[in-house]
């Protein structure tokens, strides 16, 4: 069969390539193309745009960036026509995915959405066009079932967290970093955000010379943009396509809201969660989310069991603040450590997510 896939962001090049390798296990002779990134493409995947040239983060950045992602959408849509899928897969990334979505449904094409839109977080009204455009919804969030069903009568598939399997499975190439304790500083994929957080991020390691404070660079990324902010601080360098052995020996990090939180947790590495945006965007979202928290391991235990430092808060002194407690109090380090043992068995109690994931998907097309 021919799939075509679209992720529009380095989380969802990560999921969407766990969930062709058992997609290509059910069925040896998928064809496959798509939108997303090095992970996909290593799969097999014909990338046809990669996410680098998609991601536009906050409010502010998608009006400035209008024409380019209007573009995008044409050209998704004349690709997909061109190709005639038997299925077209969608994961995350709703500001691109859902539009695509509903026009995939009037087309006559049948669509498949992988990681639910954050409906419950904000533009619940969303819910009613994704009914009647998705065919299959898979959500990998354990209270998301019950959030459909009870609230909107829709039936979606709960497979559990994909992350969990990756990070049980994972190896690591690299076990010494350095000869001090290290810190991991994950700053998020995208260069703005990174920008904004990252020299504040690294300013606290100058009240803990004693600590090596290590970037993640995300996938794709010129390492010279990274040592523009670490060149300044004795104790910080950078690594490249070396995260999750990063955070294998890290003994506490500095982690971006979004994704990287919950791989962090699922290494059980004491964390502080940072977000700091465009003040335009951030105002608006402020007026427009509804959760308690911005972090997902936050919002899937519902409470705050790591400190998360937004926007004002999120400077160099609060996150020393928290770096200090996270390190130095043993209570602190006890209470976690048993949050993050309950976080991991909730979210694996869906099994292997990409597995059933893609047998959901094979049973559907089979008309199972």
């Amino acid at each position: 069969m021919k799939y075509y896939i679209i992720a529009g962001e380095a989380s969802g090049d990560l999921h969407a390539s766990n969930l062709i390798k058992y997609i290509k296990y059910n069925d040896p002779k998928a064809e496959l193309r798509g939108w997303g990134g090095d992970k996909m493409e290593a799969e097999g995947t014909t990338l046809v745009k990669h996410f680098r040239d998609l991601a536009f983060m906050g409010f502010a950045e998608v009006v400035m960036n209008l024409k380019t992602i209007l573009s995008n959408i044409k050209f998704c849509k004349q690709d997909i026509l061109q190709n005639r899928p038997d299925a077209l897969i969608l994961v995350d990334y709703p500001g691109f995915n859902l539009r695509i979505a509903k026009w995939a449904k009037a087309n006559g094409l049948k669509v498949i959405y992988y990681i639910s839109p954050q409906v419950w977080a904000w533009k619940e009204n969303r819910v009613k066009m994704m009914r009647q455009c998705i065919d299959l919804m898979m959500v990998i969030l354990p209270f998301e079932k019950k959030y459909y069903k009870e609230k909107w009568n829709w039936d979606v598939e709960y497979v559990g967290h994909p992350l969990v399997q990756v990070i049980n499975d994972f190896t690591p190439t690299i076990t010494h970093f350095s000869d001090k304790p290290v810190v991991a500083v994950l700053p998020g994929s995208r260069k703005q955000e990174i920008a904004v957080k990252l020299p504040v991020m690294l300013e606290v390691s100058l009240q803990f010379p004693h600590l090596h404070f290590i970037v993640a660079m995300a996938p794709g990324m010129d390492e010279n943009f990274y040592k523009q902010f670490t060149d300044k601080y004795p104790n910080a360098s950078c690594v490249g396509g070396l995260t999750y052995d990063l955070l294998k020996t890290s003994t506490a990090a500095m982690v971006t809201s979004g994704t990287a939180t919950l791989e962090t947790a699922i290494f059980r590495v004491p964390e502080v969660v940072c977000y700091k945006g465009n003040a335009i965007s951030y105002q608006i979202a402020k007026r427009l989310i509804t959760i308690k928290y911005i972090s997902l391991v936050n919002l899937i235990m519902d409470k705050p069991i790591v400190k998360e430092l937004i926007q004002d808060e999120m400077n160099s002194k609060n996150l020393a603040t928290e770096l200090k407690d996270l390190l130095d109090n043993p209570v602190r380090q006890q209470t976690l450590s048993e949050d993050y043992k309950s976080l991991h068995e909730l979210l694996s109690a869906g099994g292997n997510a990409s597995q059933k994931a893609a047998q959901l998907i094979q049973d559907f097309l089979q008309g199972k």
